[in-house]
């Protein structure tokens, strides 16, 4: 499967088993927490590792006295932003990861059924709307981490870059679970620059609903108990 260079697919042995699991429609809601916590961890590790630079800090004391260097990770200006609401599975191992808490700045997008394009109905960047065409928002981070689970037909990717990319982000990873193959092509061809995707599977097909196939179910709807609705 020929996907775009700024796709990234795991290839780690423990993250292909746990999303086995996590496909089984008998993997009851509080595994499938742990699962995508743990997909989550494995994924930000292999993500962080090439987004992130170790640097020099200052210098601090060991408990039985030895002096030593600190050290620290640049960008600085970090944040997280989970897609409301699967999104917030992901949060808490992203958080686990890196060295010092960050903002989580949440953005709602939903699917409209009929046309499966995105459509946004939360967003809590702060000073998100610019005040002019060509002025960027204010107080955007170096680098988002968008989490999100599913990447379906891309467009609820493209659409959380492009928002983004708006406030004044200057570097984009989307870390997800599962990815259709015609999803994430979309959304890595149409954002080529300075955005990377990380991705534990992909799977060729999407259903006419635009469901993965085999996929996962809704992610969503598992975490929170909520199949049936």
């Amino acid at each position: 499967m020929s996907l775009p260079s700024n796709v990234h697919v795991s290839q780690h042995p423990c993250l292909m088993a746990k999303l086995s699991r996590l496909r089984s429609k008998g993997t009851e809601s509080r595994e499938v927490k742990s699962l995508i916590n743990e997909i989550s961890m494995i994924l930000g590790c292999e993500a962080l590792a090439t987004a992130l630079t170790a640097v020099e800090g200052p210098k601090g004391e060991t408990p039985i006295g030895f002096e030593y260097t600190t050290t620290t990770v640049r960008p600085g200006e970090l944040s997280i932003v989970p897609i409301l609401r699967s999104g917030l599975g992901m949060v808490e191992a992203i958080q686990a990861i890196l060295p010092e808490p960050v903002p989580v700045h949440h953005l709602g997008l939903y699917r409209e059924p009929s046309t499966l394009e995105p459509v946004e109905y939360y967003n809590n960047l702060p000073h998100h709307i610019p005040s002019s065409a060509s002025e960027h928002g204010t107080n955007a981070a170096s680098l988002a981490i968008v989490v999100d689970p599913v990447i379906a037909t891309g467009g609820t990717c493209v659409a959380a870059i492009q928002t983004l990319k708006e406030w004044g982000v200057k570097k984009v990873i989307v870390l997800s679970v599962i990815a259709a193959a015609e999803g994430i092509k979309r959304a890595a061809e149409e954002w080529p620059e300075d955005v990377e995707i990380w991705v534990a599977g992909v799977d060729a097909e999407l259903t006419p609903n635009g469901m993965l196939k085999p996929g996962v179910g809704d992610v969503g709807d598992r975490l929170f108990l909520t199949i049936g609705k």
